[in-house]
């Protein structure tokens, strides 16, 4: 990405973090939409780490929504166990495979507005799919996504769709995807929640929290 002439702050920020991470791309490990689709809900309140161990071994056999929906809800449990609120994710991966086979013919919707009709799917994870495995032109607001975006300034709320809607008008759409994942990036490596590391950060100037706790 490359802005032409006088930049204004946003812009600024936008394109300090597209240089620092060019590659940023997504952590979790799937090999179709599907299996992305239930990596996203287990990856509510658990590191991506942990989710690629438990569906490395839950998709050798269960990778499809007919093959989840084999599972009981106590047996996909078991799987999922150690990603936390186990029996939520269970109950929504569920209900979303059941969707999914019957009301789009075992195969996972490819529009933003089909996908957010799934049970057991929310906002955030459509927009991964969405972006992720189809190429669409998404923003999806996590923790890091949600925290970084409020201290840089870059889009204020008190609710990831204010922020998501801050986000949208604030990046072009044709970077909505990358940016994305620059911001979850930074807010892994360097605007940690409870350590952000404000003095070697190339965006302190012209952040907003840092402005105010310098």
């Amino acid at each position: 990405m490359r802005y032409n002439g006088r930049m204004d702050t946003n812009e600024k920020i936008l394109a300090i973090l597209a240089e620092l991470y060019p590659d940023a791309r997504p952590a979790l490990r799937f090999g179709s939409a599907y299996e992305l689709l239930v990596a996203v809900i287990l990856s509510a309140q658990c590191t991506d780490e942990r989710v690629n161990k438990v569906t490395e071994v839950l998709f050798r056999e269960h990778n499809t929504p007919q093959s989840m929906l084999a599972l009981s809800q106590e047996q996909l449990e078991k799987y999922i166990f150690s990603c936390g609120f186990y029996r939520n994710k269970a109950a929504h991966i569920l209900s979303a495979s059941r969707d999914i086979l019957e009301k789009f013919g075992g195969e996972v919707p490819s529009t933003l507005e089909e996908l957010r009709t799934l049970a057991g799917v929310g906002r955030k994870t459509a927009n991964v799919v969405y972006s992720v495995a189809f190429g669409g032109d998404a923003i999806a607001v996590d923790t890091h996504v949600f925290r970084v975006a409020n201290r840089l300034g870059l889009a204020e709320g008190k609710t990831p769709e204010q922020v998501e809607e801050g986000l949208m008008r604030a990046i072009p759409q044709s970077d909505w995807s990358k940016a994305h994942h620059w911001l979850i990036f930074h807010g892994r490596r360097v605007c940690r929640s409870q350590k952000p590391d404000c003095a070697n950060c190339p965006l302190s100037p012209d952040c907003k929290f840092y402005g105010e706790h310098a």
